[in-house]
Order: structure tokens, then C-alpha cells, then sequence
């Protein structure tokens, strides 16, 4: 078992890469109390295991109401037991899938025929696939950067070299502190996304990026909440492609930030998402797929792909993973 922080796919993209499980719970059913705040209403502390059951018994632990975070649901998580659960034939899932993610034009070929095949594997299973159309994909990548980034700019002010974080040996003056401090002690990438932030937060430009961003997630989650209303599941990629190589993404950060484009929808609507392990890539690496399920249904959806790993599919994971 691991633990992570997700803001936008930072457990499910590392599963999907390494053919392992990655989940991400309901916004709020672990408590954030201890962690670095990135972007607050998108942070969720997530679990990467070999299982679903095994990561259950992890949130059976780690999830419920926390005084030192106000964000934590105050009611106590439900019990993850799956043994009464898991007993006799499992009940048939309506599973939506959005039609525009299969098609989209950075999915790689073999994910997309991966996808495809292994969502027809569980309607053979007797589950009702659902084509749905999502008509906000392609805003989902700028309002979560937008958002993120706003929130990383206010979220990491403190770390002046004065309350918090590295402070400057070479400061003379109270303003090297601050200009020195936060430029030896921020990342390339960091600085990028504090600055993005600041610029966004702006007065001249508030309204035309954040204020834009609030309302295209407000509608992104009213979408998502339609469809799961009619459906248990919503199923999607996990990634565009295969794990890239060291280094390969730094130089192009856009196509970095794209790669996120099927999971930061449940940080979006701060429902749980979990991907698993479908298959190996022509390539050889491993290939993920993500489920979805309503806000607070976490034991539902770890218990679906609990069943779905049966023993047959088990084995055959584990082949993989060798």
C-alpha cells in the first residue's frame, strides 16, 4: 500500500502507468490535516494498492471527521467490509462511458481499442453499457488549471522564507528575503504555476479566467451529476497514453497538463474515481481504465471492481504484472 496526494489524477495516473490500483475517495472522506496545500477544493488524499479490498481496509482507517480540517465529512465512513457484500451472483451495473473520450484525438490507438474491447468484456458480463455525450471535455483541462493554479498561488504565499519554507542565506534586506527565499526554494514548475495563478487572480483578469473557471465547473459537475443519476458508473481512460519517459514531458508542459484530461474530472466534481489494470500496451507498460461513481458511493465502487478482479481476472493481472 501507498498513500498520495490526487489533485487531478496524481494516484490514478501513477496506477495506471505501474498496473497497479489507484484510488481517489469522495472530496473529503480522508482528512487533508498534514498535508502541503496545492489547490484546497481539488486536494484528496488517495491509496495505491494491489487491490480494492486492500485499499478498503486502508480507508476503513484513515477515513472520517477531523477537527483540524473542516473540509473532512462530518459523518463517520461507512464500514468497507466486503465480505457480506461479495456474497452470491454480483448485481448487474448501468455504466455510462463518454463517447467523445474514446474519440479524442490524443488517445492513443491501442489504449482506445483496449478500452473498447474491456468495456464490451463487461457487457458480456451482463452489465448495460451507457454511450453518453459530455459536450465540456475540452473544457476541463483550462478550468482545472485555471482553478489549480489560483489556488496554488494563494495556498503557497506562505512559504516566504519567513513562516514557512527555505529562507535565503544571502538575504540582506526584508524584500531578499521574500524575492530570494521563494526563487531558490520553488521548482521550475512551481514558479510556472504560482505565476499562472497570481496572473489569474489579477485584477484586470479575474473575471475573465477564475470567475469563467467557477462557473464552467459548476456546469462540468451538473453534467457529470445527470449521468450518474441514470447510472451507477461512469467509465473513461485512465490516460491518453503510456507512462512517458524520464524527462520526456518537461520540455512541452502543455502536453504535460493534457495528460490529465480524463482524470481531473473527479476532482472537478469531487466524486471517487479508481483505475485498474486492463491490459499491456503494444509497447510492452501497462494500461489502466477508470471507473466513477457518485459523491459519497466509495464502497460501491470499490466493491464493483473488487468483483471485477475476480479470481480468473486476478490471475491473469498478476501475469501482467510479471
Amino acid at each position: 500500500i501507498a498513500i498520495g496526494s490526487d489533485t487531478g489524477g496524481s494516484v490514478r495516473q501513477p496506477g495506471a502507468f505501474c498496473g497497479v490500483t489507484g484510488f481517489k475517495p469522495t472530496y473529503g472522506r480522508i482528512s487533508r490535516h498534514g498535508l502541503i496545500a496545492y489547490a484546497s477544493s481539488f486536494d484528496q488524499i488517495g491509496i495505491l494498492g494491489h487491490s480494492p479490498e486492500d485499499i478498503a481496509l486502508v480507508l476503513s482507517v484513515i477515513a472520517g471527521p477531523d477537527e483540524y480540517d473542516a473540509t473532512a465529512l462530518p459523518d463517520p465512513p461507512p464500514a468497507f467490509s466486503f465480505s457480506s457484500q461479495k456474497e452470491g451472483k454480483p448485481e448487474p451495473k448501468r455504466i455510462a462511458f463518454i463517447e467523445e473520450t474514446l474519440t479524442h484525438p490524443g488517445l492513443d490507438p491501442a489504449i482506445r481499442q483496449m478500452t473498447v474491447d474491456y468495456l464490451k468484456s463487461l457487457e458480456a458480463e451482463g452489465h448495460q453499457l451507457v454511450p453518453v455525450h459530455f459536450f465540456y471535455l475540452d473544457f476541463l483541462i483550462p478550468a482545472y488549471y485555471v482553478l489549480t493554479t489560483a489556488e496554488a498561488s494563494t495556498n503557497l504565499s506562505r512559504y516566504d522564507g519567513v513562516r514557512f519554507g527555505h529562507r535565503s542565506e544571502q538575504a540582506g534586506n526584508v524584500e531578499e528575503v521574500f524575492k530570494l527565499s521563494r526563487t531558490e526554494g520553488f521548482g521550475t514548475e512551481v514558479k510556472r504555476r504560482i505565476m499562472l495563478g497570481t496572473f489569474v487572480l489579477s485584477a484586470g483578469f479575474y473575471d475573465a479566467y477564475y470567475a469563467k473557471a467557477q462557473k464552467a465547473r459548476r456546469l462540468i459537475a451538473q453534467r457529470v451529476e445527470e449521468i450518474l443519476k441514470d447510472c451507477d458508473l461512469l467509465a473513461m481512460p485512465a490516460t491518453p497514453e503510456v507512462a512517458p519517459k524520464l524527462g520526456e514531458l518537461t520540455a512541452d508542459p502543455v502536453k504535460m497538463y493534457l495528460s490529465d484530461i480524463y482524470t481531473v474530472l473527479a476532482n472537478l466534481c469531487g466524486i471517487p474515481a479508481i483505475s485498474i489494470l486492463i491490459g499491456k500496451h503494444p509497447e510492452g507498460l501497462p494500461v489502466g481504465i477508470q471507473f466513477m461513481a457518485g459523491k459519497g458511493k466509495d464502497v460501491e465502487l470499490l466493491i464493483f471492481t473488487e468483483e471485477f478482479l475476480s479470481a480468473d481476472r486476478q490471475g491473469g493481472t498478476e501475469e501482467l504484472r510479471n
